[in-house]
């Protein structure tokens, strides 16, 4: 089982935000993991630069309320979700969202982070300097992204348990990073007992009479990288598809009707916007369901 000890969960009350503490507790009860909830509150966007000294003042008599607002609302949400007796650890901190949640992951070892691609501002198409961009493009752990479903998988066994996953889609290219989601793909499965499906897509598509045997190649070489004890216990297939990368997993994703995506990202920059159009970006904009982008540094 991977080392799933601590996760961390900012939320800024959106129903996107709300949504990812679904996801947080389920994990968090199924890795026995610490779960740490964070709002943080910008003082900044009470500051007008035409009064400065003013609004410096105003702030400082809203600090308190606001933190003490922001509290309660993260005790009642804690509360309104099952944690099997875990303990979460409620955080409200002041200061640039992007700053407080990685300097938040950074000071407690944090293993996964779990949050909406987008907050308050309401927008929902992908966001060039996002706090969820961001916060990919520079945090050392995973980050699990969720979206608005597709589809309704969000479906508990029981009332104990906020979270269903029934198929896993994992994204392989046999690099790195690749090979590193192939680890958390797996110990997702095992633990929500679900269907596991890898896909591997040629950009390059081979001569016609050589498909049939360079697809062939691939399925097995992509059952060979899952370890023999492991294929015992899980449903596992393995999928080739040509043409674009990001099409083809957002399109398997949506006819599969996947709960999860995951993708293997390399590099601190691998998300910057220098490669805007990079797969592992694209998938993350245009996926049906939430994706967990695992890093290799």
């Amino acid at each position: 089982m991977l080392p799933i000890k601590r996760i961390l969960c900012p939320l800024d009350f959106s129903e996107l935000s709300n949504l990812s503490l679904d996801y947080a507790c389920s994990l968090a009860l199924h890795y026995s993991a610490e779960l740490a909830i964070e709002h943080v509150i910008e003082p900044l966007e009470l500051i007008s630069p035409e009064d400065e000294f003013a609004e410096m003042e105003k702030w400082s008599g809203l600090r308190s309320p606001l933190a003490a607002k922001a509290k309660v609302k993260l005790k009642a949400l804690a509360e309104a979700h099952p944690s099997g007796g875990l303990p979460v650890e409620i955080i409200v901190r002041e200061g640039r969202p992007i700053d407080a949640i990685l300097s938040e992951a950074e000071r407690h070892a944090t293993d996964l982070i779990v949050m909406g691609t987008h907050g308050r501002r309401g927008v929902d198409h992908w966001l060039l300097g996002s706090v969820t961009e961001k916060v990919l493009r520079k945090s050392r752990c995973p980050v699990m992204v969720v979206r608005k479903p597709a589809h309704h998988f969000v479906t508990p066994e029981t009332s104990d348990d906020p979270m269903r996953l029934e198929r896993i889609l994992l994204c392989s290219d046999f690099s790195a990073p690749s090979i590193r989601s192939l680890e958390y793909a797996l110990s997702l499965a095992l633990e929500f007992d679900a269907e596991l499906r890898i896909v591997h897509v040629l950009e390059d598509v081979p001569k016609s009479t050589e498909i049939r045997d360079v697809t062939e190649e691939i399925q097995e070489k992509l059952i060979q990288a899952i370890p023999a004890e492991t294929l015992d216990w899980l449903r596992v297939d393995a999928t080739v598809r040509m043409g674009r990368p990001y099409q083809e997993i957002v399109q398997l994703a949506v006819e599969s009707e996947a709960d999860l995506i995951v993708m293997g990202v390399e590099g601190r920059n691998a998300l910057d916007i220098a490669v805007f159009g990079s797969t592992t970006h694209r998938v993350i904009q245009l996926a049906p369901c939430p994706v967990l982008a695992v890093r290799v540094l």
